[in-house]
C-alpha cells in the first residue's frame, strides 16, 4: 500500500484536534463523576503548560557536547517534540498545579481516557507526515514515493515499511476501550492511570524496534533509553499501589 505524506504542518492540525478531543472527554468525565471543584481546570492548565514546555525542549540536549545542540530559541521554534517527554511534563505540571491551588484529590481517573483519546488522534498526524517505520515483508506495509522518502535521509522508497504509528493508534484505541469499560471498577482513582502508563511504556519500548528512530547507544533509541530511566519511578508507583491495596484489604 502506497501513501503520500502530507505537509509537516498537517501534523499540528491533528495534534490540535487531539488536544480538543482530550479536553472534551476530560470535561465529560468531570460531569459524569460529578466532580464540581473548579480547581480541576487549573490542573488541566498545568498539564497543558507542562506538556508543551517539556515536549518542546526535551530534544535540546541530544548531545553531550553543548556546542552540537541547537539553541533554545531554535529548538523551541523548529525542534522536534517528544510524546514521552510531553507526558512527563504534563504529569509534573498537574502535580505543581495541585500544590499551587491546594487540590488534595487524585485525578488519574479523569486524565487517563482523555490522554488515550488525544494520542490516538494526534498519532494520525504522525502517520500522515512522518517516516512510517523500518522495512517489513508484511502485507500491511506502506511504501513511500521517491519524493516522500527523500524527506527522511536513509529511508528507502518503494519498499514496504512498518506503519508504526498505525500500531500505536490501534493500541491507544484499545486502551481507551478498556479504560472506559473499567473506569468504575477500581476503588482508587489512580489505578487505571498507572496501569495505562505502564502498558504504554511497555508498548512504546517494543514498537521502537520497528519505528526507525536513530540508535543512540547499546542498540537502543533515545525513547527506549528514556523509558529505561523511568522504570524505577514507574516501579515505585506500582509498588505503592500494591501496598495501598493490601492495606485496604487488611482494614476491610
Amino acid at each position: 500500500m502506497q501513501i503520500g505524506l502530507l505537509p509537516a504542518e498537517a501534523h499540528d492540525v491533528f495534534v490540535g484536534a487531539g488536544v480538543v478531543v482530550a479536553g472534551a472527554l476530560f470535561a465529560y468525565e468531570v460531569r459524569r463523576r460529578r466532580r464540581t471543584d473548579p480547581r480541576l481546570w487549573y490542573l488541566v492548565a498545568g498539564a497543558l503548560v507542562g506538556g508543551l514546555l517539556v515536549s518542546r525542549l526535551a530534544g535540546w540536549a541530544r548531545h553531550l557536547d553543548p556546542g552540537r545542540n541547537a539553541g533554545l530559541v531554535q529548538q523551541w521554534l523548529h525542534g522536534g517534540r517528544s510524546i514521552l517527554s510531553g507526558l512527563v511534563g504534563a504529569y509534573v505540571g498537574v502535580l505543581i498545579a495541585k500544590r499551587l491551588c491546594r487540590y488534595p484529590w487524585r485525578t488519574g481517573d479523569l486524565f487517563a481516557p482523555a490522554i488515550a483519546a488525544g494520542l490516538a488522534i494526534g498519532r494520525i498526524g504522525c502517520l500522515l507526515t512522518e517516516r512510517p517505520g523500518t522495512p517489513t515483508g508484511a502485507s500491511w506495509g506502506v511504501t513511500l514515493s521517491r519524493a516522500d522518502a527523500a524527506r527522511f535521509p536513509g529511508t528507502p522508497f518503494a519498499v514496504p515499511l512498518h506503519p508504526s504509528f498505525a500500531y500505536e493508534i490501534v493500541f491507544q484505541i484499545f486502551a481507551l476501550t478498556l479504560l472506559i469499560a473499567c473506569r468504575d471498577r477500581p476503588a482508587r482513582p489512580d489505578v487505571l492511570f498507572t496501569a495505562y502508563l505502564a502498558a504504554y511504556a511497555v508498548f512504546r519500548f517494543a514498537v521502537e524496534f520497528v519505528r526507525g528512530n536513530e540508535v543512540a547507544a547499546a542498540g537502543l533509541t533515545r525513547p527506549q533509553i528514556f523509558l529505561i530511566c523511568c522504570l524505577p519511578l514507574l516501579g515505585w508507583r506500582l509498588r505503592a499501589l500494591r501496598a495501598a491495596r493490601r492495606e485496604e484489604t487488611a482494614w476491610a
